[in-house]
């Protein structure tokens, strides 16, 4: 009897050489960051100039092409497919759906740039007539923070996440990154030039995540440093990382509808909460203001701040931010594509591409508005020393607008116990991926997979913080977006011929049923 394409067996030969060649890469990584941690900084650093200097014109480009892409997949004949099985209901409910959308996809970073992103941009402003620390600094500051976390983000991971599913739920492929081109390329997919495709979406994901991990923990850190006077530092940050790896390896041994599911629901809770305190408690009307203000601000130059490469200045201040920001989405965008791949079957394309691209998108500008608005509120008509803080330490911006507000140690808690479980969520869904890639697309990988990755991921961020290579960690995570980009144009493009065929056919069978 030949096997089953899905078997344990032919699941784990198609996933083996990715494991091997995977952990191999990683390992040396680890060891050139403890042997030589400067000179891998800076040669990734020249990398990372590199691409984002020869090549922000194409970030720039192409990802404003997906979010014009999305917005007429979804509202043409072709929203209407579904991603799985005619009939076939939504696996999770709307609220659990988003829940784990959110935690996984941007959670840690909006906790930790809600505050420090518009300080940044109030300080050094996006535009150098303008004078910093001013009223328009303020203004601009609060447009391209929203701009940034907005739907061009969202639609990198959408476009990942759609081409997954559809491979997976609608095609019957694995759950992989290399099953998206079989259109393509067919069964090379399953030989070297698959695994390829594969190695690179785990290797830009374990940089991606354990980048973003090491930011959190340094969220974590300042927290617990503003509450209980614990000092900052490596120690403190290792001793957060030891308890995030025990929190979420628990987490990984748990079913999805568990675990993370359960750390989803209780993220949004706590997060809602903080928003609300932060919405009552702060500059109310100053909030509502700013949201106005700012979206009107948005809306009336969103193509400019889409396509702006700035070629008749000197400045880098787009390379720094913009196409930094979608660099480190496209180095993000294989875990957050597979894992929302993994939850959405039974979406149609319409409801996945809204609820993908939109809804974080809009949870994201509420969260800047409040966060973001109130600090340059109280920075322009009040002493708050927000700025002094975060140029001190950038984690400990959050932390110095809710010393403007009462009850400032409760409310630090709360913002420190949010970052955790966000760590915890991301970590727990980013080992699910992991697995998934390295176990030959299996839908439920083992727990001892899940495990194994898991502190793969914490020994990696460990050893960067101990060696202050963190640096180094955000700039190869860029580095490989550059290769994953080119690679996203061609899933998109198969993405779309597939998407047409699909349409067609089901227009027939209609004709015919009739």
């Amino acid at each position: 009897m030949s096997e089953s394409p899905t078997s344990p067996e032919i699941a784990w030969r198609r996933g083996a050489p990715v494991l091997v060649v995977s952990v191999l890469i990683l390992a040396a990584f680890s060891i050139a960051a403890f042997a030589a941690p400067v000179a891998l900084d800076a040669a990734f650093e020249r990398a990372f100039r590199f691409s984002t200097q020869s090549f922000g014109w194409l970030y720039l480009s192409a990802t404003s092409a997906f979010v014009g892409l999305l917005a007429y997949l979804a509202f043409s004949r072709t929203g209407s497919i579904l991603l799985g099985q005619e009939g076939e209901p939504p696996e999770y409910s709307l609220r659990s759906w988003l829940a784990m959308i959110f935690a996984t996809g941007m959670g840690v970073g909006l906790v930790f740039w809600g505050v420090a992103e518009p300080i940044a941009h109030f300080v050094e402003p996006p535009r150098r007539m303008v004078d910093p620390q001013s009223a328009i600094a303020a203004r601009d500051a609060m447009r391209y923070s929203v701009f940034h976390w907005g739907v061009h983000q969202w639609a990198l991971y959408t476009v990942v996440a759609l081409s997954i599913a559809y491979a997976r739920f609608r095609a019957g492929q694995p759950g992989l990154i290399s099953a998206c081109f079989r259109p393509l390329l067919g069964a090379k997919t399953s030989g070297p030039l698959g695994w390829t495709i594969d190695i690179v979406a785990v290797i830009a994901t374990v940089f991606g995540v354990a980048t973003t991990l090491g930011f959190g923990i340094l969220q974590a850190s300042g927290g617990f440093h503003e509450t209980l006077g614990t000092p900052l530092g490596v120690r403190t940050e290792l001793l957060i990382t030891l308890i995030v790896t025990a929190c979420f390896t628990a987490s990984a041994s748990t079913k999805l509808s568990q675990g993370i599911l359960f750390l989803s629901h209780i993220n949004m809770v706590v997060a809602c909460v903080l928003a609300l305190f932060v919405f009552v408690f702060g500059p109310t009307v100053a909030i509502l203001d700013t949201a106005v203000q700012t979206m009107g601000d948005v809306l009336a130059r969103f193509v400019e701040m889409s396509l702006s490469t700035r070629p008749f200045s000197e400045s880098d201040w787009v390379e720094r931010w913009t196409i930094f920001y979608w660099a480190w989405a496209l180095s993000w965008s294989p875990f957050v594509g597979m894992f929302i791949a993994r939850i959405s079957r039974g979406r149609t394309v319409r409801e996945f591409i809204l609820g993908v691209m939109l809804i974080p998108a809009a949870i994201s500008a509420i969260w800047f508005f409040i966060f973001g608005g109130s600090a340059l509120h109280y920075e322009l008509f009040g002493e708050a020393q927000i700025v002094d803080a975060a140029a001190e330490n950038t984690s400990l911006a959050l932390f110095a607008l809710l010393e403007q507000l009462p009850l400032p140690t409760l409310s630090s808690l709360t913002a420190t116990l949010l970052v955790m479980i966000f760590l915890v969520t991301s970590a727990d869904s980013a080992t699910f991926v992991l697995s998934m890639f390295t176990s030959g697309g299996e839908e439920n990988p083992p727990n001892s997979m899940r495990i194994l990755w898991g502190l793969a991921q914490a020994a990696l961020a460990s050893a960067l913080l101990y060696t202050s290579g963190l640096h180094a960690l955000r700039t190869v995570s860029i580095t490989t977006a550059l290769p994953f980009l080119m690679l996203l144009l061609v899933m998109v493009g198969v993405l779309v011929r597939s998407l047409k065929r699909d349409l067609k056919q089901n227009t027939r069978a209609s004709r015919i049923s009739t």
